[in-house]
């Protein structure tokens, strides 16, 4: 652990390339690709000094989606031959002033990767989840953009022609992270579902890529807007009979079309069609093993749905822990094996095998880079079986264990949240979690912006409820001193000083 914390002290400070740090732990990032680690302010001023765009990727260590990332995109040849073209700058969000640059550019899930000018304009937001091939597509499409996204969405909702990179950029924009950069975020199934009617029938691929987000984003929200279901319904059937629109359109299949199916009507043509392509995509080796577990997950999910309160088929568990097993065997390096691990675990849980899951995150602890995240779930298969006493130890576990400003506040609400609704009557372990919580915001430069004033919110949120009947009071009003005393150390022009007075407030209300 010194070791990597005083590579990464090297890297940050400039005298070493993270490209050259040794990552047999999984902390920094794959060889090959010259990082401006960290330093947002010199990746803008190189990038207009050498008029190249700036490639700007937010992660964390612990992330799945991120490990992913590392060990399907960033370590290609083809990728690493691109960087060349912009000034690649990785900003952890564990790192100082992260949450603050993180508030500025309105970026908050793992991973976010956008691409911007060398003036700061903003081209577009490249999407995590899916393949590496459509994935350098969207960059080099970016690259060559002559209108940022944003002007293109304007045109396109204006009615003015657009050319089908434009289109393209629009449907393989990362609508999921947007985070009301381009629109509000409320209004975005209601603008993909206006895209989606706007967009020209050819090229066929890009008018299905686009229409499907529509059906995605809609198919993921309470309140849809309006749209033609027998319209949709046709177009999903049509992708689904078609082996290479299904593949082309992996992520959308796995993870959406689910939701797809309970939104137009879950008849039997459709979810025949869809688990004949979960089951292709979960066999598929030309797809990441997340993705593929990540298949096996939908099937799952739709069978409980399907029979609900009935026991599982005995061959569809054996097909999860084969498919867990070959998945294990399969992944070697650390990036691979934190997505895939705590996917393999959960799709274990899933299907009601805790124990199997539970020896598989354990037996990943002394290896794994971030074991702090293998926690969590051991917490939440304790939760499942009713233990409480063994989930609040895990989740104390995992919060001890974890690293990093933001990540060690995002924990630490999580533990607080789950001792709460536990063991509510164990006020001095409440009590002591939230403490050590406020303390861990003492200590950070950024602890009020971003994920991190999530983090704390909902630590207040939580000793809020706790102490509805006033029966907490004290300890309740002692932490309040606690924070306090967080906020009187920070400047009054500081921005996150309203914020923290705040959150006090609302502790003595």
């Amino acid at each position: 652990m010194k070791r990597t914390l005083l590579v990464m002290a090297l890297a940050l400070a400039g005298l070493m390339p993270i490209a050259h740090a040794d990552v047999s732990d999984g902390h920094a990032l794959p060889p090959g690709i010259s990082w401006q680690q960290g330093d947002v302010p010199a990746a803008f001023a190189r990038a207009q000094a050498e008029n190249k765009p700036v490639f700007l990727y937010w992660g964390a260590v612990w992330c799945p989606p991120c490990n992913q990332v590392k060990s399907t995109i960033f370590n290609r040849p083809d990728f690493i031959a691109a960087t060349r073209q912009f000034v690649p700058v990785y900003l952890d969000g564990d790192s100082e002033n992260a949450q603050q640059l993180g508030e500025k550019f309105k970026v908050r899930g793992y991973p976010t990767m956008i691409l911007f000018r060398p003036d700061g304009a903003e081209i577009t937001r490249l999407p995590g989840e899916v393949d590496p091939e459509r994935y350098l597509r969207t960059l080099q499409l970016g690259l060559s953009a002559v209108k940022p996204v944003k002007t293109l969405l304007s045109d396109a909702l204006s009615g003015n022609k657009l050319a089908t990179a434009d289109w393209q950029l629009l449907a393989d924009y990362a609508w999921d992270v947007d985070h009301g950069q381009l629109i509000p975020e409320l209004d975005v199934p209601a603008t993909l579902t206006k895209l989606a009617e706007r967009v020209p029938a050819e090229p066929a691929v890009v008018a299905t890529r686009l229409q499907l987000k529509a059906l995605a984003a809609v198919a993921g929200e309470k309140d849809a807007p309006s749209f033609d279901k027998s319209q949709a319904r046709s177009r999903l059937l049509r992708v689904l009979g078609d082996d290479k629109l299904s593949r082309a359109n992996a992520d959308i299949v796995i993870y959406s079309a689910g939701d797809a199916l309970k939104l137009l009507g879950d008849d039997a043509a459709l979810r025949q069609a869809l688990d004949v392509q979960l089951k292709r995509l979960e066999a598929d080796p030309t797809l990441s093993w997340s993705d593929r577990l990540g298949a096996a997950s939908t099937q799952l999910s739709l069978y409980k749905q399907r029979h609900a309160k009935q026991p599982l088929p005995v061959g569809l568990v054996a097909d999860v822990k084969a498919k867990v097993a070959e998945a294990d065997k399969a992944s070697s390096n650390p990036y691979q094996r934190q997505a895939v691990i705590t996917a393999a675990g959960e799709l274990l849980a899933d299907a009601g095998l805790l124990d199997e899951s539970d020896k598989l995150l354990k037996g990943e602890l002394k290896t794994s880079h971030a074991p702090y995240y293998h926690m969590l779930i051991l917490a939440s298969n304790a939760k499942e079986r009713g233990d409480k006493p063994e989930a609040l130890s895990w989740y104390q576990k995992a919060y001890q264990a974890s690293e990093g400003q933001a990540t060690r506040l995002q924990w630490g609400a999580s533990y607080v949240s789950n001792a709460v609704e536990l063991a509510p009557q164990d006020a001095e372990r409440i009590e002591a979690a939230a403490g050590e919580v406020f303390a861990d915001a003492g200590k950070s430069g950024s602890a009020f912006y971003e994920r991190s004033r999530r983090s704390l919110e909902k630590v207040a949120g939580k000793l809020k409820a706790w102490n509805q009947g006033r029966e907490h009071a004290e300890a309740v009003n002692r932490l309040a001193g606690q924070l306090s005393g967080v906020c009187e150390k920070l400047p009054e022009a500081d921005a996150q000083k309203p914020v923290c007075d705040g959150l006090v407030k609302s502790l003595r209300s």
